[in-house]
């Protein structure tokens, strides 16, 4: 067996095909491949996408293979087929392109990668016909799914919502169809009536529901408010499913990973909602009258006009930044309710753990984590955000720290030196190119020479890249280093002046995420270039951005403090 060092690559789209393990055959082809080229995989360079699309670079699996090529832990990588690297082409060019510069060769089961120029334009044909296979497939889909809602086929929705069993076509004879579910219904039909007739508010009848050991739609003993108010939204329970309530779109850029999901999402878009008009009605079993369902909106119109707590926005300087590092659940805003301010002439809000909410959970707390009054919490992050507009250099500190340990050793070679040593060794390629031709080399004499200047020269490209690209991570330190010592500059003369939206705006620009443990918190800080505003700090809210990608994409600095 050779030492060379190996990877693979596989991937499947859908959650069906990952459930139905189609990736298992790439997998068995690959493993297959491997041992009869002679080679050692180790079980650590198994790289698999299962449920991923190919249309997106954000895959756990395929960062985690492009860093080990980038750090030199690979020399070759086997992908079963070009389409399973990437649906789209530019995207194949690119990680193509990336392997080759990093020294790796990539090796496709189903074609060998070669150099001619016939190999690439194959290798484009494939890859164009890969993304408008997918760009078919997706349109056929959207328009049959559509003609099929318009002619009232309940198999275009896929599922039932609670108070009905789906009927697929196979079991119903070669039509889908909603039958009714008698014992949610009955719960189904008890939510309209207490809401409808009874005129009672949702949080009422969740507690009804919870007090009669109702289960929910999941199996738990306590009901969520958003549950009751999806199923009163729902129209498929006046007789009219709705088709086309969402679509999908461009992701939404989010504060922090969501608990218990990975960082990169399997499918890098969001859901839209799409307006009422636009919907396709199918006709199903209805469980309520549309006069009780009308009047059941009605009372919810009423009772959002009377609701006391019926604000909306944000209400609290760090919402939507707190974690809790002992359950991973958000902290949340809550102010303490009138009966203990009565009691309390100085009453405080606090942030709360969802964990410790135990009628989120049928009753029992998650959590035992501490909540925090939010003045003290508040006036320690922003304390934190003035000192790092105060010392930029903290940033430069952390940074050199992470790159400790890949910075060049001192002495070695410069860029331009080694530049130097390239270009000789191609000229000496070129000499011996045409010793060979002139007849004073013959082919056994030049092929070894060529080879070595070869090896050589390829070393000294990838010594090179190393240089550069070390000489770019401290050009783009510095102009970060500068870009937040000139926003500082024109911001922390005026920070104390900062009303309640501008600290918020400016706390959700530098913040990544705050973490709260039982005894410490720690303020995570995400600073690039694209984080700071042009403007100064006059009208700071309306110019400043939450952050997002670095201009390289990969130069995201994080302070733990």
């Amino acid at each position: 067996m050779k030492t060379q060092a190996v990877a693979l690559y596989a991937r499947v789209s859908s959650e069906q095909q990952t459930q139905a393990k189609t990736i298992d055959s790439q997998l068995a082809a690959l493993h297959e491949r491997i041992v009869n080229d002679g080679v050692v995989l180790n079980p650590d360079h198994a790289f698999v996408d299962a449920g991923y699309s190919g249309s997106t670079l954000i895959r756990p699996a395929l960062e985690r293979l492009r860093d080990a090529v980038a750090n030199g832990e690979v020399e070759r990588v086997y992908v079963y087929a070009p389409d399973r690297l990437a649906r789209k082409y530019a995207y194949q060019v690119m990680l193509v392109d990336e392997f080759q510069r990093a020294g790796a060769d990539l090796v496709f089961l189903n074609r060998e990668l070669g150099q001619s120029p016939e190999d690439e334009l194959l290798l484009q044909m494939q890859g164009m016909i890969a993304e408008y296979e997918r760009a078919q497939m997706l349109e056929r889909s959207r328009r049959g799914k559509r003609h099929k809602a318009r002619q009232g086929s309940v198999s275009v929705l896929c599922g039932a919502p609670y108070g009905y069993r789906y009927i697929t076509r196979a079991e119903g004879g070669g039509e889908a169809r909603y039958e009714i579910d008698v014992e949610p219904a009955a719960v189904v039909r008890q939510i309209f009536d207490g809401v409808g007739r009874e005129r009672l508010s949702i949080g009422e009848v969740q507690r009804r529901l919870t007090a009669a050991s109702t289960p929910s739609p999941a199996g738990k003993r306590g009901w969520d408010r958003s549950t009751i108010w999806g199923i009163l939204k729902n129209p498929a329970y006046k007789g009219q499913a709705a088709f086309g309530k969402t679509r999908a779109g461009e992701l939404r850029p989010r504060l922090r990973a969501q608990r218990g999901r990975a960082l990169q999402p399997r499918r890098a878009r969001s859901t839209y909602d799409v307006p009422a008009d636009e919907w396709q009605s199918i006709a199903v079993p209805a469980l309520v009258s549309e006069a009780l369902f009308d009047a059941v909106h009605a009372q919810l119109d009423d009772n959002r006009r009377r609701a006391r707590t019926g604000q909306r926005g944000a209400k609290y300087l760090l919402q939507g930044l707190l974690v809790c590092r002992c359950c991973g659940y958000a902290f949340y805003g809550k102010p303490l309710s009138p009966s203990a301010r009565k009691n309390r002439p100085r009453a405080y809000a606090y942030y709360r753990c969802i964990g410790n909410d135990g009628y989120r959970f049928g009753g029992q707390r998650l959590c035992d984590n501490k909540q925090l009054r939010t003045d003290r919490l508040e006036q320690a992050v922003w304390a934190e955000v003035c000192r790092l507009l105060e010392n930029p250099n903290r940033l430069a500190e952390e940074y050199q720290r992470r790159l400790a340990a890949v910075q060049a050793p001192p002495g070695e070679a410069k860029v331009h030196q080694v530049n130097q040593q390239i270009a000789k060794l191609r000229q000496g390629i070129v000499r011996l190119i045409d010793g060979y031709a002139e007849g004073y080399l013959d082919k056994a004499e030049a092929e070894p020479r060529i080879r070595r200047f070869k090896e050589r020269l390829q070393a000294l490209e990838e010594h090179a890249r190393q240089l550069q690209a070390h000489a770019q991570q401290q050009s783009e330190l510095q102009l970060v280093i500068g870009c937040l010592e000139a926003f500082s500059e024109k911001v922390k003369t005026g920070l104390d002046d900062l009303d309640w939206l501008g600290r918020r705006e400016l706390i959700r620009t530098l913040v990544k995420r705050v973490e709260i443990d039982q005894e410490c918190v720690n303020v995570v800080f995400r600073v690039e270039e694209g984080t700071f505003p042009s403007g100064g700090n006059d009208r700071f809210s309306q110019h400043c951005r939450r952050g997002g990608q670095s201009r390289t994409g990969e130069f995201v600095p994080a302070l733990c403090v």
